[in-house]
């Protein structure tokens, strides 16, 4: 006892409020006419992040963080045991190209994930490439893959640091040695081969070097690179002068007949175009499905006719077969008609369709034939997430993962034939999962919306309303979250901590109705769900507000930010990632502007006023006590830019009052997410966690031995 007390004594003045100095941040006298609105933007100057000036900010402030983040006082027992918990062998599915299979291998802490390849299931593994090599600091990742027709070469993308800008090479798979062909700028963007002479990919002209991070980027381009060429050669396949906010991208087929123009004006809502490249007749691209107010996406071609993906009079999406010759929707054929849960997508292989539903969030697939007769519906392991359900039609099997909130990806066996899938790979993590229980709970929303949530605890836990937690949600995009395993998120677990994922209004998981029940004027939804979630576990006594900690990032850092503006008073902790936090100027950097059919556009008289009332910068009121916040981004985040984070960081330090610590922790040479390196993991996990467990008053537990098991 009395060390405890001696310890408290020592640490508490140090990280008193009082005590933090952040660093003085200049205020401009930006003001703008919004629609007859004045809006100041005093932080705007930080928008700029190649000035001198900025850098010289982001420095004080990361000195204020880690100088405070260091002096905390279990943070070195939580990163050793974050090293110990990452510290084990990951696998990727194996796929089958001629006579190897190809899959990817962390050892445990290895920087990224290197890719082998084997002959057949019991031959022994080869590195094949290993991005480790690529750069000294493990920065550089590997982005798009794709085999030639014939498996003879192989097309590979890396970012560095992060940003969303790649570079595609070429690989002999015979030699594994590296062609000279290199292609820049690519942008969202995979490879199509046409048979072994080249592909199809999509990217930008070169930008200015200075601006390539934040300017907005324009005209999205589709090439066909031909094999040994230089990149100056290559054919312009498409582009829209007259729209150059729009994405196209272009791939072929299974049987390299066809060849698809996906369009979009965003993230939400495409047109596809077709060329039958066995047809002599035509020369272009023709139209197959006018957009964009439906979501269809080609599976593949049946004979001369096309099988989609499509949402159109069918919320819940249902696969249809279209006649490119007589493309008119009367002339559509259903294949699959609409369901009760939400087709996620679908995937081929064997010459079968494996389609993908949710219900209540979680994976429910069934084979189909391409007539749309039912096989079955294939047994999954429990509830949790599946993935993988794809190969090339000569395939006879495949190999799919499942996973849960505590069950690490295992990865199984897939006979196409018999239905019959076997465990292939289990893993094995060091700690003890089976003590992880999960339980989905339903409460009701301000509008009377049942919403789901999943919260997952170690046995025994006790409703006593004393109980840390951890209220993750995203929300957004169309885009579903699912019961998945995290190294990070069970390590809080294991400290005697509630993970909660809400199923927020905005993704996919329950159809069109449900996505679009939280985009634009309706994105007030998602934070009601998410303040009514923290409420319902506040009601029924698993915790109180003094022990939530909230937790998104990207469109999942809006809802953060929006929350803690909203409802300061009912969180402790709040963690916004890489958020899009300045919602009347998203749009004007990099990619932006594709999310103005998620959240509407300031620019428009009739959408400024609701984006106005929850954008978090604006929000931030003065005088008010703000829960203790770690704001995080990253210097090469080209997706959502680090001026969202910086420049409400900075009105939050100026407005702030109250005891919690308000900070921002900015990452060198990371970018949005994708492609971070291991170390750069588990220190960002460190931090976090650290912060979180600080604040919420949440003591370091030693972790008991895990039970020691098989493998396989």
């Amino acid at each position: 006892m009395k060390k405890h007390f001696a310890f408290l004594m020592f640490i508490a003045p140090l990280l008193a409020a009082g005590q933090l100095q952040y660093p003085t941040t200049k205020k401009g006298e930006t003001v703008e006419d919004y629609h007859g609105t004045k809006v100041a933007d005093p932080y705007r100057w930080l928008e700029d992040d190649n000035s001198e000036e900025t850098k010289a900010w982001v420095q004080a402030q990361n000195k204020v963080t880690f100088d405070y983040l260091a002096t905390l006082p279990q943070r070195d027992k939580i990163k050793k045991r974050l090293e110990e918990l990452w510290n084990y062998p990951r696998y990727s599915s194996p796929s089958k190209k001629n006579e190897y299979y190809y899959f990817y291998k962390n050892d445990g802490l290895q920087n990224q994930a290197v890719l082998y390849r084997q002959k057949g299931l019991d031959g022994k593994p080869e590195e094949f490439l290993n991005p480790n090599t690529l750069n000294k600091e493990g920065i550089a990742a590997l982005g798009s893959t794709s085999f030639s027709k014939s498996g003879k070469y192989f097309a590979y993308s890396v970012a560095v640091a992060g940003s969303d800008w790649q570079e595609g090479y070429i690989m002999e798979t015979a030699t594994k040695k590296i062609l000279t062909d290199k292609i820049r700028w690519i942008k969202f963007s995979g490879f199509s081969w046409k048979g072994d002479d080249g592909f199809y990919y999509s990217g930008y002209d070169q930008p200015d070097e200075k601006t390539k991070l934040s300017k907005q980027n324009q005209n999205h381009k589709v090439f066909y690179h031909k094999l040994g060429t230089d990149q100056s050669q290559d054919e312009l396949i498409y582009q829209d002068k007259e729209h150059p906010l729009r994405y196209h991208s272009a791939g072929l087929t299974e049987d390299k007949r066809f060849l698809i123009l996906q369009v979009s004006e965003g993230t939400s809502g495409a047109e596809i175009w077709y060329w039958d490249l066995q047809d002599p007749t035509q020369d272009k691209f023709n139209l197959l499905i006018k957009g964009f107010t439906t979501e269809p996406d080609v599976i593949d071609n049946y004979s001369n006719r096309l099988l989609v993906r499509t949402n159109d009079g069918a919320p819940n999406y249902k696969v249809v077969l279209i006649d490119p010759k007589n493309p008119g929707k009367e002339n559509w054929k259903t294949i699959i008609p609409e369901k009760e849960e939400a087709l996620q997508g679908v995937g081929t292989a064997g010459g079968y369709m494996f389609a993908s539903y949710l219900k209540d969030a979680s994976t429910k697939v069934y084979q189909y034939t391409y007539n749309g007769d039912l096989v079955r519906e294939i047994k999954l392991p429990g509830i949790g997430s599946a993935g993988g359900f794809g190969g090339e039609r000569e395939d006879k099997e495949f190999f799919y993962t499942f996973s849960s909130f505590s069950t690490p990806p295992s990865i199984y066996r897939y006979n196409i034939a018999t239905g019959e899938s076997t465990l292939f790979r289990k893993t094995e993590v060091k700690l003890k999962t089976d003590d992880f229980v999960t339980e989905q709970v339903f409460f009701t929303s301000k509008d009377g919306t049942k919403v789901p949530m999943f919260l997952t605890y170690k046995k025994g836990l006790v409703k006593n309303g004393q109980n840390p937690v951890l209220l993750y949600g995203y929300g957004g995009f169309n885009i579903p979250v699912t019961p998945g395993f995290s190294t990070s998120n069970a390590f809080f677990i294991e400290q005697g901590g509630i993970y909660v994922s809400v199923t927020l209004r905005g993704g996919s998981e329950y159809g069109e109705k449900w996505h679009k029940a939280g985009m634009l004027e309706n994105k007030q939804n998602v934070f009601d769900d998410f303040i009514g979630a923290a409420e319902h576990l506040i009601k029924e006594k698993y915790t109180n507000s003094q022990k939530i900690a909230i937790r998104g990032g990207s469109n999942g850092g809006l809802l953060v930010g929006a929350v803690m503006t909203q409802r300061p008073d009912l969180f402790k902790v709040a963690l916004p990632a890489v958020g899009v936090l300045d919602m009347l100027r998203y749009h004007k950097f990099t990619v932006g502007w594709g999310w103005a059919v998620e959240y509407g556009n300031a620019d428009s008289a009739k959408q400024f006023p609701y984006l106005y009332k929850y954008s978090p910068y604006h929000n931030l009121k003065q005088g008010v006590s703000y829960p203790a916040t770690l704001v995080t981004t990253a210097d090469h985040d080209d997706r959502v830019v680090p001026a969202h984070s910086f420049k409400f960081a900075a009105r939050l330090q100026e407005y702030h009052s109250g005891a919690n610590p308000v900070l921002i922790r900015v990452d060198v040479n990371a970018g949005h997410g994708a492609g971070k390196p291991t170390s750069k993991q588990i220190d960002e996990a460190t931090d976090i966690w650290s912060f979180v467990m600080y604040n919420l008053g949440m003591p370091f537990r030693e972790p008991s031995a895990p039970v020691q098991k098989k493998g396989f």
